[in-house]
């Protein structure tokens, strides 16, 4: 009973969460928001990491996400969207995210996170199929000057790297969390 009690909250809060991304119907707005966001976290990632400029520049492409989670207790929730940029054709493809999970939290996070593509399959499945980060453990950590040309990039799965920086807030948590990411149909 508790487990299903559980899963009806994470559920909700995921519902309201993919609530808050849908569009008002004011498409070129949204899609001027979403490519202003783009610039905005670019500009903060090439400041921090200057070797991230020329990786994404030979990537195959590169997305940027904002995401704002939530974490109550023993439940975690979180909703965004960003852009997609396919570096051959310069076509941009807008895109969603949700996520859900369990686990000791507290706090409200807004974060930004830039996935590069290494290689064309990469990008053509997580826009085509969407990335689903099932089980993803959640740290925040900041990457000093030192490392190789990946330096302060995660792998996330084969020839996707991911730059991730926090915004605003603050959260303690320890969560096992679900990210799912979507084309979003209204902007393309």
């Amino acid at each position: 009973m508790r487990f299903h009690l559980l899963n009806a909250l994470v559920a909700a809060c995921l519902c309201v969460f993919v609530a808050a991304c849908a569009t008002s119907g004011d498409e070129a707005a949204e899609r001027a928001e979403v490519q202003k966001m783009r610039a905005e976290t670019l500009a903060k990632l090439y400041a921090a990491q200057p070797n991230s400029r020329a990786r994404i520049r030979q990537a195959a492409g590169y997305g940027v996400f904002s995401n704002v989670g939530v974490n109550v207790i023993l439940l975690s929730a979180g909703g965004g969207s960003g852009i997609v940029r396919d570096n051959a054709t310069g076509k941009d493809i807008y895109m969603n995210m949700a996520s859900g999970g369990l686990g000791l939290g507290l706090g409200v996070k807004d974060f930004r996170g830039v996935f590069v593509f290494t290689d064309r399959k990469a990008l053509t499945w997580f826009v085509e199929e969407g990335l689903d980060l099932s089980g993803q453990a959640d740290a925040a950590a900041k990457a000093g000057d030192k490392g190789g040309a990946w330096a302060g990039a995660v792998d996330v799965a084969p020839g996707i790297k991911l730059y991730q920086m926090t915004e605003h807030g603050l959260a303690l948590q320890a969560t096992i969390q679900g990210t799912k990411y979507w084309k979003d149909s209204e902007l393309n």
